[in-house]
């Protein structure tokens, strides 16, 4: 026969819980007040469920020890014993043991008392409670080391509330200090609903909270309220905004504003929100209060409705969340979308530091596009114009896979009349591909590098049969690069020659070099995977006084150095970053044309007669 099992009871060492809750659940010691004055106005907000008229107060005094004085509802002899000395109970549920209405308490974990054992190795609770005015008041001793005792005091001449004292740990005094402690009040619960306040060694209190916030205050005119938002986010984040934006949705009881940022950020960059649950500080760097790409704005919100993790430092990330976020990602949405009819001069002066993050929304939302598309910016070869101002001139757009695409050709198109979109930026492929949909009768293609070739004049037959030495020479010296060469006339005359260089040739060219480099299983495999891409092309402008003297050019050396130069020239033009063999190709066309230029055969000669007919 089998024997039952024997049942037992957890064990809870209270040290190895505090070094728990400071090393890993808490960013930081300083958070202990949070959650003494956080414990303060829920047993108030218990005492107004029970009388609305009740007094509701939160007193701070520091000193040789730190004492938080509640007039909220307080703890029986019972509930002492239940919810002071047993970790993970709430005195925030009801008899059923489920937690009251989320709506009415900051707390949801019954945690935030023990939290304070990370500052002080002794806490007094002293309460009474307003549910049963006839029972005593109770004072509970606790220790870092897990003892506790509990002791009834007769009378009835005790106020009803509750009295947190700790005594500091050794190590721990700055935490409570009055500047420091009354930094810490402000900066967690400047918006509680109910009054804070603090006081010194020396009696005078001083207030905690400022409400109501700042957005829910009575003005004079709209623009007094403007200021007055504009000072608040300079205080609260340390700029001025472009403009302050209200954020309000009731159904989860939140209420804010979003400051828009003056200058552009990087869109890597998620800005940090202070997000205030029912007035409590929960987190000053809630990024995930928001889309991804509303990284223009930095928000102060209060709500009702949202859920805090276990730390209360952070947001629960459930679909609650997630339905805010699409929210407020919608009522930027349409602040946008306003402003092209609203404030043109304001969009102007957004869009020119956060054109990147409209592009981002705009990628997935043809009617913002289409609002946004007359001031939305983009890089062509008129240099910065919007898409509905290009497209007058260029019916036909022509739009690069990348940015050294455009720069390689964007002189030269420009000069025959092309209309080439740099296409290499986050987003604006996606979204020049889309203007055909939003503006009937413009078509968008691809630059192909013979597009531009297409347009460049072709020389008399004649000019390039007297210039084949030359052209021999120039395909002999660009080849090692994996380039070939041709001859065209083309605008301006001040570009000797344009290299006309694509993806597939650079990928090429790089498997190329791996494949010569390697040896063995890996060469094989890179030789497998040569493919018949097209070369790259130096094209040499006939036009270039520069290039017709180099044509003319008898000492076949000095031409070649010369042809490495301009070779050189035009891979600088294409502004993308250079390899090693480019780096190296600069460097000897530079020291070679140095060496016949300071020789002393008849080049360095004729330098010498030059430097003495000065």
């Amino acid at each position: 026969m089998t024997e039952p099992e024997a049942s037992h009871t957890f064990q809870v060492d209270l040290r190895g819980m505090v070094d728990l809750l400071s090393h890993h659940l808490y960013s930081s010691p300083r958070v202990f007040i949070r959650e003494l004055m956080q414990n303060a106005v829920d047993a108030l907000t218990a005492r107004r469920r029970l009388d609305p008229a009740a007094p509701a107060t939160v007193t701070i005094r520091t000193g040789a020890q730190l004492t938080v004085t509640d007039t909220g509802v307080g703890l029986t002899e019972d509930e002492v014993h239940r919810f002071l000395a047993t970790i993970g109970r709430s005195s925030k549920r009801d008899e059923a043991g489920l937690i009251q209405t989320r709506s009415d308490f900051v707390g949801q974990f019954g945690i935030g008392l023990l939290a304070c054992f990370v500052v002080a190795d002794e806490i007094t609770v002293l309460t009474r409670s307003a549910r049963d005015p006839h029972s005593p008041a109770v004072r509970w001793h606790g220790y870092a080391d897990g003892r506790y005792a509990i002791r009834t005091l007769p009378g009835l001449e005790i106020p009803f509330g509750t009295t947190v004292t700790l005594v500091p740990r050794a190590g721990s005094e700055e935490w409570f200090e009055q500047a420091r402690l009354t930094e810490l009040a402000r900066h967690y619960g400047s918006l509680l609903r109910y009054e804070v306040s603090l006081a010194g060694p020396d009696g005078t209190p001083v207030r905690i909270t400022d409400t109501p916030p700042v957005w829910d205050r009575p003005y004079g005119s709209p623009i007094a309220r403007r200021q007055a938002l504009v000072e608040h986010c300079e205080r609260q984040f340390g700029f001025r905004p472009l403009d302050v934006i209200d954020l309000d949705l009731p159904l989860v009881g939140l209420r804010g504003t979003a400051s828009v940022l003056p200058t552009s950020v990087p869109a890597s960059r998620r800005s940090g929100h202070r997000v205030h649950l029912k007035g409590m500080l929960v987190s000053d760097q809630a990024s995930e209060l928001l889309p991804d790409w509303a990284f223009f704005v930095r928000c102060v919100v209060d709500a009702d409705g949202l859920r805090p993790t276990a730390s209360r430092e952070a947001l629960y990330d459930d679909e609650t969340l997630a339905a805010v976020r699409d929210a407020l990602g919608e009522t930027l949405r349409s602040w946008l979308a306003g402003l092209a009819a609203s404030d043109p001069a304001l969009l102007g002066r957004f869009l020119a530091a956060h054109h990147l993050a409209v592009k981002a929304l705009a990628a997935y939302d043809d009617e913002l596009l289409r609002a946004l598309l007359p001031w939305l910016p983009f890089e062509t070869t008129d240099g910065s114009v919007t898409l509905d101002e290009f497209s007058r001139s260029h019916p036909t757009i022509l739009v690069t896979q990348s940015v050294e695409e455009f720069r390689q050709v964007s002189s030269i198109a420009a000069a025959a009349g092309l209309g080439v979109v740099n296409g290499g930026y986050t987003y604006d492929r996606d979204l020049i591909r889309r203007l055909p949909q939003l503006r009937p009768g413009v078509s968008v293609l691809d630059l192909d590098p013979d597009t531009v070739t297409a347009h460049l004049d072709s020389v008399d037959p004649a000019v390039e049969l007297a210039a084949a030495r030359f052209l021999e020479l120039a395909r002999k010296v660009v080849d090692r690069y994996g380039c070939d060469t041709a001859l065209r006339s083309f605008h301006p005359v001040t570009v000797p020659a344009l290299l006309i260089d694509h993806r597939e040739a650079r990928h090429e060219r790089g498997r190329a070099e791996q494949e010569a480099a390697a040896d063995g299983l890996w060469a094989d495999i890179l030789g497998a995977l040569r493919s018949s891409a097209p070369r790259a092309q130096l094209v040499l402008n006939h036009q270039c006084p520069l290039v017709r003297r180099i044509a003319v050019i008898e000492d076949p050396d000095l031409a070649a150095s010369a042809l490495e130069g301009i070779y050189g020239q035009a891979l600088l033009l294409t502004r993308r970053p250079l390899r090693p063999a480019e780096h190296a190709q600069l460097n000897r066309a530079f020291l070679g044309l140095l060496e016949y230029a300071t020789h002393d055969g008849p080049a360095g000669a004729g330098a010498a007669a030059r430097e003495d007919g000065r």
